[in-house]
């Protein structure tokens, strides 16, 4: 009997990747019953039918706010059950700040050990050879777990863990360059917006909760990940030539011009991430990157009218505005469009 041909190993552009999945405890109560954290520096808390050690949670993690890790980790479990769609198949890129919002922060990809043995993992293969364990967050406990690392905002990869290299979504970071104004960010989203439509996609906004805008296109998985960074690259290149009074798509940090707003077409590149909807981020004033209609900015929202002490009502009386970034109807099919460009 023939032997199986070998499995093509990792290159630039192929990544092979698995899941590893641990057995569902035997009771997973939905989030319907609300997680309340309990005094104390420390606590075991039981969610999702899991144990949940959390540590340090007196810390301060916003000084001027008075907001302590605590405050964190109940902001997240008060909105999980409209953040934990966005998160669940996608690798987890851990950005820990150990001394809260004002601390040096570091990167950290591989699920640290010991963990839980309930923590899934997506394994990556790079094409160096080295295959790296990324934890997943797929439910309240995983991400109680994740946060408690000291991940103020979380950064989910683009694609699925099944498939790592085709992703689900095309999108662009707004971003104002020295001199540019919040108005230009805004100005410059609309015309983002208003070409994407022209070519039949519907586009989704929310503020970066840091200085700027992202705006997504929900996508038909196909395209890899460089066929989406290149359409990417030549849409953002289009629009500065369109308005280059306004936009530069220009990479270099010293060669963009001064008062424009950068349209960020590189981080669709493979293995790069954005804050997910809903994540706090490391400002002084707990901004929460917040899904927004085009109304809304239109009649002025800013990003400062969103944070972590708001944001759950505002979810609660609007509900997930970026549900449809992740619906399985109403994508859009890039690869149809490409094909006919070409």
């Amino acid at each position: 009997m023939a032997a199986s041909p070998p499995a093509p190993r990792a290159t630039r552009d192929h990544h092979p990747s698995r899941t590893a999945r641990k057995p569902a405890p035997a009771r997973a109560p939905r989030g319907d019953v609300r997680v309340v954290l309990p005094a104390g520096r420390e606590a075991l808390v039981v969610a999702g039918g899991r144990e949940v050690k959390l540590t340090n949670l007196d810390k301060i993690f916003w000084p001027a706010l008075g907001l302590t890790k605590r405050d964190l980790l109940q902001y997240y479990a008060d909105v999980s059950d409209a953040l934990l769609p966005h998160l669940t198949d996608r690798a987890m890129v851990m950005k820990r700040y150990p001394d809260g919002a004002a601390s040096e922060p570091f990167f950290m990809k591989r699920a640290p050990s010991p963990r839980p043995p309930w923590i899934d993992t997506c394994s990556i293969e790079h094409a160096s050879g080295n295959v790296i364990d990324f934890p997943m967050v797929q439910d309240l406990p995983s991400l109680l777990w994740c946060v408690n690392l000291g991940c103020i905002d979380l950064n989910p990869w683009y694609a699925r863990c099944d498939d790592v290299d085709r992703p689900d979504y095309l999108h662009f970071d707004l971003d104002p360059v020295p001199g540019a104004t919040y108005a230009q960010v805004v100005e410059t989203a609309h015309l983002v917006r208003r070409a994407l439509e022209g070519l039949g996609m519907t586009p989704y906004v929310k503020t970066t909760g840091s200085r700027g805008l992202h705006v997504y296109v929900a996508i038909v998985r196909g395209p890899t990940q460089k066929e989406v960074w290149t359409f990417a690259k030549r849409f953002a290149i289009d629009l500065a030539k369109l308005r280059p009074d306004l936009v530069t798509s220009e990479y270099k940090v010293a060669k963009r011009p001064a008062e424009r707003v950068l349209v960020d077409y590189n981080q669709n590149a493979w293995g790069r991430t954005l804050a997910s909807a809903y994540s706090p981020r490391p400002r002084p004033e707990a901004t929460v990157s917040a899904p927004l209609t085009w109304n809304e900015l239109e009649a002025g929202a800013r990003i400062e009218d969103f944070d972590l002490l708001n944001m759950p009502a505002r979810i609660a009386r609007v509900g997930d505005l970026w549900a449809p970034t992740i619906a399985k109807s109403g994508r859009f099919d890039l690869a149809a469009l490409m094909k006919a460009m070409r």
